[in-house]
Protein backbone atom coordinates (compact mmCIF):
# COMPACT_ATOMS: atom_id res chain seq x y z
CA UNK A 1 0.00 0.00 0.00
CA UNK A 2 1.04 3.57 -0.66
CA UNK A 3 1.69 6.45 2.27
CA UNK A 4 -0.42 9.66 1.67
CA UNK A 5 1.21 12.66 1.13
CA UNK A 6 0.82 11.70 2.45
CA UNK A 7 0.32 16.89 0.97
CA UNK A 8 2.31 14.45 3.42
CA UNK A 9 0.15 13.66 4.47
CA UNK A 10 -0.64 13.25 1.52
CA UNK A 11 2.00 10.48 1.82
CA UNK A 12 0.29 9.79 4.92
CA UNK A 13 -3.50 10.05 3.53
CA UNK A 14 -3.32 8.00 0.55
CA UNK A 15 -2.69 4.69 1.92
CA UNK A 16 -2.17 4.49 5.51
CA UNK A 17 -3.23 2.04 7.63
CA UNK A 18 -2.71 0.69 11.55
CA UNK A 19 -0.36 -1.92 11.70
CA UNK A 20 3.71 -1.48 11.19
CA UNK A 21 4.81 -1.74 7.67
CA UNK A 22 7.37 -0.16 5.14
CA UNK A 23 6.03 1.41 2.05
CA UNK A 24 8.26 0.35 -1.16
CA UNK A 25 8.22 3.36 -3.95
CA UNK A 26 7.53 2.44 -7.28
CA UNK A 27 9.78 3.69 -9.59
CA UNK A 28 10.71 7.46 -9.90
CA UNK A 29 9.51 9.34 -13.15
CA UNK A 30 12.60 9.99 -14.63
CA UNK A 31 14.96 12.48 -13.85
CA UNK A 32 14.69 14.27 -17.38
CA UNK A 33 10.89 14.62 -16.63
CA UNK A 34 9.49 18.02 -15.62
CA UNK A 35 11.21 20.55 -14.50
CA UNK A 36 12.98 21.33 -10.53
CA UNK A 37 9.85 23.13 -9.02
CA UNK A 38 10.49 26.85 -8.20
CA UNK A 39 11.74 27.63 -4.58
CA UNK A 40 7.94 29.33 -4.11
CA UNK A 41 6.20 26.49 -5.39
CA UNK A 42 8.22 24.41 -3.30
CA UNK A 43 8.06 26.20 0.18
CA UNK A 44 3.82 26.21 -0.79
CA UNK A 45 3.58 22.73 -0.99
CA UNK A 46 6.06 22.49 2.29
CA UNK A 47 3.70 24.49 4.09
CA UNK A 48 0.48 22.61 2.75
CA UNK A 49 2.43 19.29 4.24
CA UNK A 50 3.30 20.93 7.67
CA UNK A 51 -0.72 21.86 8.15
CA UNK A 52 -1.57 18.50 7.27
CA UNK A 53 0.71 16.93 9.48
CA UNK A 54 -0.88 19.34 12.41
CA UNK A 55 -3.98 18.40 11.45
CA UNK A 56 -3.19 14.55 11.50
CA UNK A 57 -2.02 14.45 15.00
CA UNK A 58 -4.46 16.83 15.83
CA UNK A 59 -6.80 13.67 15.09
CA UNK A 60 -8.69 16.01 12.71
CA UNK A 61 -10.02 13.53 9.68
CA UNK A 62 -11.80 16.91 7.82
CA UNK A 63 -8.54 18.82 8.58
CA UNK A 64 -6.17 16.09 6.74
CA UNK A 65 -9.08 15.31 4.13
CA UNK A 66 -9.17 19.12 3.53
CA UNK A 67 -5.50 18.70 1.71
CA UNK A 68 -7.10 15.74 -0.50
CA UNK A 69 -8.60 16.27 -4.27
CA UNK A 70 -12.57 15.00 -4.39
CA UNK A 71 -10.70 13.58 -7.41
CA UNK A 72 -8.08 11.20 -5.42
CA UNK A 73 -7.50 8.09 -6.95
CA UNK A 74 -4.87 5.21 -6.18
CA UNK A 75 -6.24 2.33 -7.63
CA UNK A 76 -8.93 1.18 -5.12
CA UNK A 77 -8.21 4.49 -2.77
CA UNK A 78 -10.51 7.61 -2.81
CA UNK A 79 -11.38 10.15 -0.71
CA UNK A 80 -14.06 8.21 1.10
CA UNK A 81 -11.95 5.27 1.82
CA UNK A 82 -8.64 7.55 3.18
CA UNK A 83 -11.58 9.07 5.71
CA UNK A 84 -12.20 5.42 6.95
CA UNK A 85 -8.37 4.86 7.22
CA UNK A 86 -8.05 7.75 9.31
CA UNK A 87 -10.96 7.06 11.59
CA UNK A 88 -9.39 3.44 11.99
CA UNK A 89 -5.85 5.17 12.94
CA UNK A 90 -7.62 7.60 15.32
CA UNK A 91 -9.73 4.26 17.14
CA UNK A 92 -6.70 2.29 17.34
CA UNK A 93 -4.45 5.06 18.57
CA UNK A 94 -5.08 7.72 21.40
CA UNK A 95 -2.23 9.67 19.92
CA UNK A 96 -0.21 9.56 16.18
CA UNK A 97 3.02 11.69 15.19
CA UNK A 98 4.49 12.23 11.74
CA UNK A 99 7.74 13.07 10.43
CA UNK A 100 7.85 14.44 6.69
CA UNK A 101 10.82 15.06 5.04
CA UNK A 102 10.29 16.57 1.37
CA UNK A 103 12.80 14.90 -0.63
CA UNK A 104 12.34 16.60 -4.15
CA UNK A 105 9.64 18.58 -6.19
CA UNK A 106 9.25 18.27 -9.70
CA UNK A 107 6.81 20.21 -12.39
CA UNK A 108 5.27 17.73 -14.79
CA UNK A 109 2.39 19.25 -17.04
CA UNK A 110 1.47 21.73 -14.42
CA UNK A 111 1.57 18.82 -11.19
CA UNK A 112 3.92 18.97 -8.58
CA UNK A 113 5.44 15.60 -8.62
CA UNK A 114 6.23 15.15 -4.68
CA UNK A 115 8.86 12.89 -3.30
CA UNK A 116 9.17 12.62 0.21
CA UNK A 117 10.24 10.21 2.82
CA UNK A 118 8.91 9.54 6.09
CA UNK A 119 7.10 8.02 9.70
CA UNK A 120 4.21 7.24 11.23
CA UNK A 121 3.68 6.26 14.77
CA UNK A 122 0.72 6.30 17.18
CA UNK A 123 0.15 5.15 20.66
CA UNK A 124 -2.14 2.07 21.21
CA UNK A 125 -5.20 3.42 22.71
CA UNK A 126 -5.72 1.88 26.70
CA UNK A 127 -2.10 0.31 26.31
CA UNK A 128 0.45 3.67 26.38
CA UNK A 129 2.96 2.35 24.00
CA UNK A 130 4.63 4.07 20.77
CA UNK A 131 4.46 1.90 17.68
CA UNK A 132 5.72 2.31 14.39
CA UNK A 133 2.69 2.22 11.90
CA UNK A 134 4.06 3.41 8.32
CA UNK A 135 7.48 4.31 7.08
CA UNK A 136 8.49 5.43 3.74
CA UNK A 137 11.54 6.40 1.40
CA UNK A 138 11.20 8.93 -1.61
CA UNK A 139 7.63 7.89 -2.45
CA UNK A 140 6.43 10.05 -5.32
CA UNK A 141 3.26 11.68 -5.05
CA UNK A 142 1.45 14.57 -7.39
CA UNK A 143 -0.49 17.13 -5.95
CA UNK A 144 -2.32 19.99 -8.24
CA UNK A 145 -3.33 23.25 -7.28
CA UNK A 146 -7.51 23.58 -7.32
CA UNK A 147 -9.11 26.71 -6.02
CA UNK A 148 -5.48 28.01 -4.84
CA UNK A 149 -4.68 25.14 -2.73
CA UNK A 150 -2.38 22.47 -3.49
CA UNK A 151 -4.28 19.00 -2.50
CA UNK A 152 -2.81 15.88 -3.50
CA UNK A 153 -4.37 14.11 -6.63
CA UNK A 154 -3.21 10.63 -6.36
CA UNK A 155 0.30 8.20 -7.42
CA UNK A 156 0.69 9.84 -10.58
CA UNK A 157 -1.65 11.31 -13.88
Amino acid sequence: MRAPLALALWVLTAGATPGAQTVQAPPPIAPSSGVPATEPVVRELQQAITRATERFQAMDAPGVLANVSDQYRNGPIDKASIHEQLLAMFTLYDAVRARVRLDEVRMVDGAAWVYSTGEISGRLRGVGVWTPALSWEREPDVARRENGAWRLAGPGP
